[in-house]
């Protein structure tokens, strides 16, 4: 007679995931735990000021995420991939600040994920196409807020988060040897 010992249930803990939506005046943020059920830990902006050049601005943004990261310890990070501007200084700009943000959780050696506008929207919405309002209403429903989050930039983030939290079970949590 073979006797099967059945192993005890052991939830896994709770994964802290940082959400990130690029920008140079204004990055949102947004730092969720993702276990039974997704919880908000922090959400902003990371401002720079106006006066800066683009350089001295990139600089801000990294020493605000680092501190973000060092106070947060997320397990995975989510950035949202840019879409195409009209203003191409613009774009240019943003797209420097994605890369501080990506430069940063690759420094700290944290996994670092790129999500695009539909997947964000499909994730959280369930549907890629879906308005601003529409993901702001299900971000407030899924992390059981109040009100909708704001300002957009915040709304924005804290989606990217919730996006990334519920692709890390297809998404391998090893950083990129190159990191």
């Amino acid at each position: 007679m073979t006797m099967m010992m059945s192993r005890a249930y052991t939830p896994t803990p709770p994964k802290v995931v940082l959400g990130i939506d690029p920008g140079t005046s204004r990055m949102g943020f947004g730092v969720i735990s993702a276990g039974r059920e997704l919880e908000l830990i922090a959400s902003g902006i990371v401002s720079t000021s106006p006066g800066l050049s683009v350089p001295m601005r990139l600089k801000e943004i990294h020493e605000q995420l680092t501190l973000l990261i060092k106070t947060h310890r997320p397990d995975a990070i989510g950035v949202e991939d840019l879409f195409f501007t009209k203003n191409q200084k613009t774009a240019v700009d943003v797209a420097a600040a994605r890369g501080i943000a990506l430069l940063v959780g690759a420094q700290a050696h944290i996994p670092t994920f790129i999500f695009t506008p539909p997947q964000i929207k499909q994730a959280v919405a369930g549907w890629g196409s879906a308005d601003k309002k529409q993901v702001q209403h299900m971000v407030k429903l899924l992390l059981r807020l109040a009100a909708p989050p704001t300002p957009d930039d915040v709304a924005d983030a804290l989606a990217v988060a919730i996006c990334c939290a519920q692709s890390l079970p297809m998404l391998s949590l090893q950083p990129d040897e190159n990191s």
